[in-house]
């Protein structure tokens, strides 16, 4: 499942075609993905204008003139194409992780929009969805009001991490996952972050927290850390696994960075450490660690 960089990669890319045009048309090629869409999808949204770009953990969020909101998730396979007229896409340079392959056959939802774009919603799984609500009950709708706080925000510091993590019995990497508490984190993020923060992913999560509730010294390691590796993630254009791939067509480079995901029997990165990178399974996920230098 894309993460929250690749989100935010794509979310810039659709950003650069969409935002200040209108919706000319909306072909929308069958009743539902994960859900169905929403009643009267298609004309809900033509002749609108698409204000604004945004996102909230992995969804992204188009603002339109209607004052309605479009809010979509690209599940597991979902990714958008943008398509403009003479123009075929460029090549896609680099070694990546996986190919990524889009067939159209998979091409749900095309929206056409008055700067000549055509903009394709492909998801060959079909665990994406799309969903239109009020702009003002956005942060109230069925899919953020239990979300928790944005990580690249300023609300994320060690003082927050601490208040959630004080008391909790659960393991480190279950509590980075939990969205409710920092949302947008996913399985490949939270790894990384927590190798570089030399944190075991199988700790209590309530060692982040002092007695008397004040950040613990892992805490004030780990806020940082997690925004520096999502940012560092954004600049690369995310991690191409699978099918993720950027709205423009280009893939993620990130990979090509990790330290610990997908690398089991691989020596450890961390400068002067020995050990190698181990593979475990926690609530059914691959986490990848060094058990020698995260403690």
């Amino acid at each position: 499942m894309p993460e929250l960089p690749e989100v935010e990669t794509i979310r810039r890319g659709l950003a650069l075609a969409m935002e200040g045009a209108e919706f000319v048309s909306v072909d929308q090629r069958r009743a539902d993905l994960r859900f169905p869409f929403p009643d009267n999808f298609a004309l809900r949204i033509a002749g609108t204008k698409l204000l604004a770009m945004g996102r909230r953990a992995k969804y992204l969020c188009g603002h339109l003139s209607s004052g309605e909101v479009l809010i979509m998730h690209l599940g597991m396979s979902g990714r958008f194409t943008i398509d403009w007229p003479n123009q075929a896409l460029g090549n896609r340079p680099g070694k990546f992780a996986h190919a990524s392959v889009q067939q159209a056959a998979h091409d749900h939802v095309v929206f056409v929009l008055s700067n000549g774009a055509r903009v394709i919603y492909n998801d060959a799984r079909r665990f994406g969805f799309m969903d239109i609500v009020p702009a003002g009950a956005l942060e109230t709708c069925k899919h953020f009001f239990a979300m928790g706080i944005e990580p690249l925000g300023n609300e994320l510091d060690a003082a927050y991490i601490a208040r959630c993590a004080r008391g909790r019995k659960m393991d480190l990497k279950s509590f980075l996952l939990d969205q409710r508490k920092i949302a947008g984190l996913g399985n490949i993020y939270v790894c990384e972050v927590l190798h570089r923060a030399g944190l075991s992913p199988k700790r209590q999560a309530s060692s982040l927290a002092r007695a008397d509730g004040r950040p613990s010294a892992r805490a004030e390691r780990l806020a940082p850390i997690i925004s520096h590796v999502l940012n560092e993630a954004i600049a690369a254009g995310g991690s191409t696994l699978k099918d993720y791939a950027a709205a423009d067509g280009a893939l993620g480079y990130f990979q090509h960075a990790f330290r610990v995901y997908g690398r089991e029997d691989k020596a450890c990165m961390s400068n002067g450490c020995l050990g190698k990178i181990r593979r475990i399974l926690q609530a059914g996920r691959s986490t990848f660690y060094c058990g020698h230098c995260q403690h």
